[in-house]
């Protein structure tokens, strides 16, 4: 069975920073598009970071970019989100997905919808709080 699962969550201080994971299962996460999304308090779940399958070209939001970085070890069949100068706004559930066949190659696409989504994890939680 095709799965991913996050690891890295907990609760950091304004101004700190977050290491997430995503361990692929089931499937080679080298061979799709690649992202995470989050759901922050009063928002619908957005695409913060996506990364391509042939080239890791990687895309950010506006809210993230220059903050977040977003990497893949292929390895240990990995996926992580290097979150760096933390504010209480990036407080919430982010969640581990990869995209349909067909936008493997298309980072854009996947963090602009979850229309582009084919396997989800079932999210971490991120507390930034003093």
């Amino acid at each position: 069975q095709m799965q991913v699962v996050e690891s890295g969550g907990g609760l950091v201080q304004p101004g700190g920073s977050l290491k997430l994971s995503c361990v692929a299962s089931g499937f080679r996460l080298t061979n799709y598009a690649m992202g995470w999304f989050r759901r922050t308090p009063g928002k619908e779940r957005e695409g913060v970071a996506c990364i391509s399958m042939s080239d890791d070209y990687p895309v950010y939001s506006d809210s993230v970019k220059d903050r977040f970085s977003i990497s893949k070890d292929g390895t240990k069949n990995t996926l992580y989100l290097q979150m760096n100068n933390l504010s209480p706004a990036d407080t919430g559930t982010y969640y581990c997905a990869r995209a349909k066949r067909g936008y493997d190659d298309l980072p854009r696409k996947l963090c602009s919808s979850e229309r582009y989504v084919e396997v989800w994890g079932r999210g971490a939680l991120v507390t930034v709080s003093s």
